[in-house]
Formats: C-alpha cells, structure tokens, sequence
C-alpha cells in the first residue's frame, strides 16, 4: 500500500509569506519520504469544518504548478475540483499544462461540487444536484475528447457545446492524466468512476463501509462491461496534526489494505506540513510499503 499526501490547510503561523518555502519544503519532505501522492483541495473558500470562509485558502492549479516546480517524482492533483468550477475545456487545457511541465505526473480529480457558500460568495453559477452530474458527466466526455489527438472536432452537449476541442501540446502521460473521481454516491458517482474512471477516491470510513462501497463499484463495472481491476483505490484518512499514533494508524489501515486499497491519503489538518511529513508520513510509508 502506497501513501499519499492531503495538502487542505495553509493557515501557516507565520501567515502568508510564509506559504510559499512551507510548500516548497512539504514537496522536498514528501519526496524524500517516498510519498506517491501530492494533492491539494480545490476551493475558493476554506471549508467549515476546517476553520471556515475566513481561513487562508490558495488556487488550486497554480499550487500545484508550484510544487510541479519543487518535486521531481511525486503525482500532483486536486482533490477534488468541483465540475461547476472551471469550464471543462479549460479544466482540460490546465491540467494538461500541469501534466506537460511536471514531466507527466498530473491527475486530474474531479467531482459534482458541493460548497454553496464559495459559489454565491464569488458569484458562480451553482445549479442543482441533478444538473451538476449532468454537467459532470459530460465534462468527462469533453476531457476524454480533448486527449484524444484523432478526435478533434465539436462536441455538443446539454450544458457545454465546444466548436473545437483542440489540446496542443497534448498531454505527456499515456494516453492522458489519470482521472480520479471523487466520492463515494452510489447511483451516479461511481457509476461515473466505472465508465470514465482511471481511479475512485472514497472516505476511511470503517472497513465494512469502504467493502460495500466497493462491491457497488464493481457492480457498476459489470453493468459497464469494465474492468473492476483496472481502476486504481485509493481512500482520504483524516488525522489530527497532534496525532502521532503510528502503531494505531498501522493496525487500523490494515483491514482497508485487505481490501486493494492502492493508496492511502493523509489528510493532516496542519498549515504546516513539511514537518508533519516528515514525523508521521515518513514512518507510515516505511510501515505500509509490506501491506498488500
């Protein structure tokens, strides 16, 4: 089992200068932990639960074409992006860019949204439920349609309609940067994970939730005609930035690994995470290199 890392608060104590040599630090430190997975959250706002509207919150994209610019070997991506965030063919041309200058190392996590406050705050548009799948699905389509260098031409949906859908220079990664939806709905987002999806992202929330999300996804890859095994798992596990509980974090991923979890992402709730990589994610990885 690999280990990824969460990047979702930049309240750093020293405020806002300090942010930038912090990330810089947290990417040196993440590579030199033998960490695979490098993600920040996509918001315009910080979340509630995670000190609120108020507390600092950085782009997503150009955050993350910063770290490209610190790291060498580590997977960079959002999790997630909100569909209603960026019109999906600019949402195709940032993350090729990012997978273009990071050597081929971008993912592109992507999901329905969900954070009203950011959307009326900063005045974008946010429709129903309903409609943000519509709208998610069909942004996958364009995405696929952007990377396939035989398939330019329009695409003409319900809520997008693109004359061209031309992506030069086109993606370093073969055939293109993974796609990770997130979520863990059982009608519509892992449906989507089962047609679209290189890899499915859902919440550690005890063995027997995660086992039945699961078997969900692999009925949906039946219903799809698609290779359950082909989809890479991985699972968000929250952990206080005071916990530094190795052995009881060791004994509970355990039964998640039993069940092909591939990656496991670190979510520390810490505006300072470069040490915090280095005290627990450098054990942790050490400790679930044997788990399969």
């Amino acid at each position: 089992m690999r280990v990824g890392v969460h990047i979702n608060r930049f309240n750093h104590p020293a405020g806002a200068p300090a942010l930038g040599a912090e990330l810089a630090a947290a990417g040196a430190a993440a590579e030199a932990a033998g960490v695979s997975w490098l993600s920040v959250m996509d918001h315009y706002f910080q979340m509630e639960f995670n000190g609120g509207a108020e507390d600092p919150m950085l782009e997503a994209y150009s955050t993350l074409s910063f770290l490209a610019a610190h790291t060498e070997t580590v997977r960079l991506g959002a999790l997630v992006t909100g569909v209603t965030y960026r019109h999906p063919g600019l949402l195709a041309k940032i993350a090729t860019t990012l997978d273009v200058l990071s050597g081929g190392r971008a993912a592109l996590g992507i999901g329905a949204a969900w954070y009203d406050r950011e959307h009326e705050g900063l005045g974008v548009p946010f429709p129903p439920l309903a409609e943000r799948f519509e709208r998610l699905e069909e942004a996958l389509r364009i995405c696929l349609q952007m990377w396939d260098p035989a398939a330019n031409g329009p695409f003409e949906g319900t809520h997008y309609r693109l004359a061209e859908t031309l992506c030069v220079p086109a993606p370093v990664s073969s055939p293109h940067p993974e796609i990770m939806i997130g979520g863990s709905g059982e009608k519509k987002t892992l449906r989507l994970v089962a047609r679209y999806g290189d890899a499915c992202n859902l919440f550690a929330t005890s063995p027997e939730e995660v086992t039945h999300k699961l078997d969900v996804l692999r009925r949906h890859c039946d219903t799809e005609g698609r290779d359950y095994d082909e989809i890479r798992k991985t699972m968000t596990y929250s952990v206080d930035e005071a916990d530094g509980d190795l052995e009881a974090f060791g004994r509970d991923i355990v039964g998640y690994a039993k069940l092909g979890i591939d990656t496991v992402i670190l979510a520390p709730r810490t505006g300072a995470p470069a040490g915090w990589i280095e005290a627990f994610a450098a054990p942790a990885v050490r400790r679930l290199a044997d788990l399969d």
